[in-house]
């Protein structure tokens, strides 16, 4: 196995268990307001990511498959935004 894909995996593990360390053990010591700051940060950032890195690039790769495929990525994204909403109103 090559050493940058061990580093690959391990950097956004160790940034992922330091972030919810600090989570877990901040949880009660947060007000609330600095919390749902944090979790709507995070929910902006995998909005972010599932946008940029999944569903541009599979529009784009689908628009020479014709029509068709090119109204699945748009629905794609409606699902996308429909979901976004719903999560707002639940925060």
């Amino acid at each position: 196995m090559r050493i940058e894909a061990v580093y690959g995996v391990l950097i956004p593990l160790l940034g992922t268990t330091l972030g919810a360390a600090c989570v877990f053990f901040m949880r009660k010591n947060m007000k609330d307001g600095i919390q749902r700051s944090l979790t709507g940060f995070a929910s902006g950032v995998m909005v972010a990511a599932s946008v940029w890195s999944l569903l541009i690039p599979s529009i784009e790769q689908s628009e020479s498959m014709g029509r068709f495929c090119v109204r699945a990525g748009t629905c794609r994204f409606y699902g996308l935004v429909c979901l976004f909403l719903a999560a707002a109103l639940i925060i």
